[in-house]
């Protein structure tokens, strides 16, 4: 696309969310322009661990959202153009451990399993199969083999790449800073780098989604929730799979604003090993808490007791988009006609980014959404600001 055409659609957000709406959008044809303050993949993505999960959801739309993007990213890749192919896809399944009462884990598995998901209820002996490095102390474990893992920068920026293949168009360096109407209808997006004409506003802006859209005229509570991972020196091959303790369900459903933690632990490529997770509400505050790593590191260690000898090579946070009720928000504002927002996905946009891209498509182009959006709508008493 030239810089002298109209979009179609301003995608606010160049970030693993932004990039699959955008990617979604040029795939059915829409002339897409992305826009954000820094670059591709620069916030919430480059500081995730690139899960894609189906494990760690209750049964509900999340879930459903979840099962829909697994399946939907195998259709994205298959879009991407392949000198961005590799964006480092692992199928490697989870792993889902208890250490105490093992009656939890099974009923949540059950739960699972009774929405379509594939949990396989594991005897110790069996877990250690599939992790020989794991603690002893394990009581039951749970398979899942549609857990998943990229490289999430890449992938975004692979999303991107596709973009910009099809003629659409991504700037670096532009801050939105609010929307043009008239009569009740975007006409275009204000920006650091002067006005954009455009049909269509898209609010991808991860946990600075609730400010933008205070800017727009349509406020939605969108809040930023930081988590931070620890990473260790390259190791040979240690961790199979990606596992975690059973607390992490919780943690992830969890609306309480002080600090938790629970235990996710996986390895990359590159040999590295990711350490998990904590969630806290605190603003925009990015000061390193000694307490979180020294938490992190010690239920590493509870996990996987070999870790207490590895060295720990840097760690890494950022901030991730949470909405009050838990659910991702994916859709048209009903406030002002083309403003539309795909946020609120917390940890979990690298995983729901496929199918939110689609969700988005659909209702954009008047087709019949793959899934049902309501649970998602805009204008749903949690999400709308007073």
């Amino acid at each position: 696309m030239h810089r002298s055409a109209t979009p179609d659609v301003v995608v606010v957000g160049a970030g693993m969310v932004g990039a699959a709406c955008a990617e979604a959008l040029s795939a059915a044809g829409v002339r897409v322009l992305v826009i954000d303050r820094d670059g591709p993949a620069a916030g919430t993505t480059a500081s995730g661990e690139g899960n894609v999960l189906v494990s760690d959801k209750e049964p509900g739309p999340e879930l459903e959202l979840a099962v829909a993007s697994r399946a939907e990213w195998e259709i994205v890749r298959g879009r991407l153009p392949e000198w961005v192919a590799d964006v480092e896809w692992e199928a490697k399944g989870g792993v889902v451990v208890a250490t105490g009462d093992p009656e939890p884990l099974i009923a949540f598995a059950a739960k699972q399993r009774a929405a379509g998901v594939t949990a396989r209820v594991i005897t110790p002996a069996e877990v250690f199969e599939l992790e020989p490095l794991v603690t002893p102390r394990v009581t039951i474990g749970v398979h899942y083999p549609d857990d998943a893992q990229v490289q999430p920068v890449l992938a975004a920026t692979a999303l991107l790449a596709a973009v910009r293949e099809r003629g659409g168009e991504v700037r670096s360096g532009v801050t939105a800073l609010g929307i043009r109407q008239s009569r009740g209808r975007v006409v275009g997006v204000d920006t650091s780098d002067g006005d954009i004409a455009c049909g269509a506003v898209l609010n991808a802006c991860g946990p600075w989604a609730g400010a933008f859209s205070a800017a727009a005229g349509a406020p939605i509570e969108v809040l930023p929730r930081r988590g931070m991972i620890l990473v260790t020196a390259p190791l040979p091959e240690c961790v199979r799979h990606k596992v975690y303790d059973a607390d992490y369900v919780g943690a992830v459903g969890s609306g309480d604003a002080d600090l938790q933690t629970s235990t996710v632990v996986e390895s990359t490529r590159a040999g590295t090993v990711l350490i998990g997770s904590s969630r806290e509400r605190i603003g925009f505050d990015d000061a390193v808490r000694v307490r979180v790593l020294r938490e992190l590191a010690r239920k590493a260690v509870g996990l996987f007791p070999f870790l207490g000898d590895v060295p720990v090579m840097r760690t890494y946070g950022g901030f991730r988009p949470y909405a009050p009720d838990h659910l991702p928000v994916i859709g048209a504002d009903p406030r002002v006609h083309g403003l539309w927002h795909a946020t609120g996905h917390e940890g979990a946009g690298i995983g729901l980014a496929p199918s939110t891209g689609r969700l988005i498509t659909e209702q954009f182009l008047g087709l019949t959404p793959h899934l049902d959006p309501t649970p998602f709508r805009v204008d749903r008493p949690a999400v709308i600001a007073a």
